[in-house]
């Protein structure tokens, strides 16, 4: 039971594992030689001896070893829409980027094929020419020349794909509107076999089995925590291996959310463009004849949020009688490269409004109380709650801020170095005049004045991504306006809020906020 460091132990970011098919090396990607780059590094883990391995700068991950551990494929991330992929000769460390066809694209998974010598790799790369709004999975042989698209008739992105150690089959997921499929190709042939009927969900941590013959996988969904399924793909048979605990709750109670979408501002080919949100509606009548809301909004912005299990909004809808909205606004990864490119820079402001039609679209919903709308998130969502609160207090009761960014020009300025140049490629470069200019002018921290709702700001004081200045401004500035501000400072936390105790706690607090400042007239 003894435990050995692999790193620094250091303020280092560490992680991104890859073992060699013999376990002998191990790669991974570190901070730790200057801060500021994600370097790649690799272990001997018989001798225990460690050694930068790409040195090359900016954001590098390590994707998968050669069957002989003789290379490596890394992947150098720049943005949510701009990756760039290469190999490098682990003896040497030469590093050989490959062509990106169109000049730039995004990339998922990247893996050798089992004769080691094509690839497997997820992309959105453009073909022939054709710009692809979608991420599929292709296969590559250099020395035939051969490629293939083998997911071109499914409009959606791939998620991950994980390949069996004998070589016979590929497995991979489809995010379809936040609902996972799952497909399983054999190999070399690329031909889909037969799977039983899965349940709906969010599929993660694809295994297979060290013989082949059967895959494992974690499924999640609104109503049941995350759970493994295992496939035996002869048979084409499932079952289930674990029955996640729910505290003693019945889990027949929990509430399912619909996916709605909702007209926004703009239009697309000239129809009103719309914004997908799942919609947790509680099971009992409304005690006033109209359900308060709650609209959680997701961090990233290059995220999405999924179906998945979720305590909070069940406790809202069965405890408290509240509905939950939550939308993926534009930027949100998930519905294509136009998509997710819409609030960039100085459009920020946009998925701001995209808000502001979810207040009107509920304004429209017999069974829910517009004027009992609060607003709730974390990180980049943190600054959709104020960034919300001062564009529609009138309408917004209240709001919680979680790790949130109150103004993008000390944000940048702050945050750790080694997150400063991604951050700028999504949010633009404050250097820039004319960017800084948006900044100031968009900024809540600038708009704090506007803020007139009651407001509960959470932070962790050792956050490297969002600094805790962030919070402590803004809560200086709207408790100036006379507003009460809820502030919770957890000097053991990070970036969110990892420990039980803290997580409990910081529950409870939401739950009396919303008790006090949505419910009560």
């Amino acid at each position: 039971r003894s435990i050995t460091l692999l790193t620094d132990g250091k303020r280092s970011q560490n992680g991104g594992t890859v073992l060699s098919r013999d376990g002998g090396l191990m790669a991974y990607a570190s901070t730790a030689r200057n801060g500021t780059d994600r370097d790649i590094w690799i272990r001997d883990t018989r001798t225990g001896t460690s050694r930068a391995l790409v040195t090359a700068g900016g954001s590098w991950s390590a994707m998968d070893f050669s069957p002989d551990g003789s290379r490596l494929l890394v992947m150098k991330y720049v943005s949510a829409a701009e990756s760039y992929p290469g190999v490098v000769d682990v003896a040497s460390g030469k590093l050989e980027l490959f062509p990106v066809d169109g000049g730039k694209a995004s990339f998922g998974g990247f893996a050798f094929a089992p004769d080691g010598k094509a690839v497997y790799f997820v992309s959105d790369e453009a073909l022939q020419g054709k710009p692809q709004e979608f991420k599929t999975l292709r296969y590559h042989d250099p020395a035939t020349g051969k490629f293939e698209v083998l997911t071109a008739k499914i409009p959606w992105d791939v998620g991950g794909f994980t390949i069996a150690d004998d070589g016979r089959h590929l497995a991979f997921t489809t995010n379809e509107d936040g609902i996972s499929r799952l497909r399983v190709l054999s190999l070399p042939s690329h031909e889909e076999i037969r799977l039983p009927a899965l349940p709906i969900g969010v599929i993660g941590g694809l295994a297979f089995s060290p013989d082949g013959k059967r895959l494992a996988l974690t499924m999640n969904s609104a109503t049941s925590p995350s759970d493994v399924h295992v496939i035996d793909l002869a048979a084409a048979t499932l079952a289930r291996w674990t029955q996640s605990e729910v505290g003693g709750l019945d889990a027949a109670t929990f509430v399912a959310p619909t996916l709605v979408r909702y007209p926004t501002f703009d239009k697309v080919d000239g129809a009103q463009r719309t914004i997908p949100a799942f919609y947790y509606k509680p099971s009992k009548p409304s005690k006033t004849g109209k359900y308060p809301v709650v609209i959680n909004i997701h961090g990233g912005p290059e995220g999405q949020s999924l179906p998945t299990f979720n305590p909070t909004a069940q406790y809202l809808a069965n405890e408290l009688g509240v509905a939950m909205l939550v939308p993926n606004v534009r930027g949100s990864t998930g519905y294509g490269k136009t998509y997710l490119s819409l609030d960039n820079a100085d459009k920020r402001e946009d998925s701001v409004r995209d808000i502001g039609a979810l207040l009107d679209w509920i304004a429209k919903q017999p069974e829910l109380d517009a004027s009992r709308v609060g607003v709730i998130g974390g990180s980049y969502g943190g600054y959709m709650v104020l960034a919300s609160l001062t564009h529609y207090s009138d309408r917004i009761r209240a709001g919680v801020d979680v790790v949130g960014i109150s103004h993008f020009g000390t944000f940048l300025k702050n945050t750790e170095s080694y997150r400063r140049d991604l951050r700028r490629v999504e949010y633009g470069d404050e250097r820039d005049p004319a960017m800084n200019a948006v900044f100031e002018r968009i900024s809540p921290l600038n708009n704090a004045h506007k803020i007139t709702s009651p407001l509960f700001v959470a932070q962790g004081r050792n956050d490297p991504r969002v600094p805790y200045t962030e919070a402590e401004q803004i809560v200086k500035a709207v408790r100036g306006n006379g507003q009460p501000v809820w502030y919770l400072l957890y000097a053991d936390e990070g970036h969110g809020f990892a420990k039980k105790a803290n997580s409990d706690w910081f529950g409870a607090a939401t739950m009396l906020f919303w008790q006090q400042h949505l419910l009560n007239d």
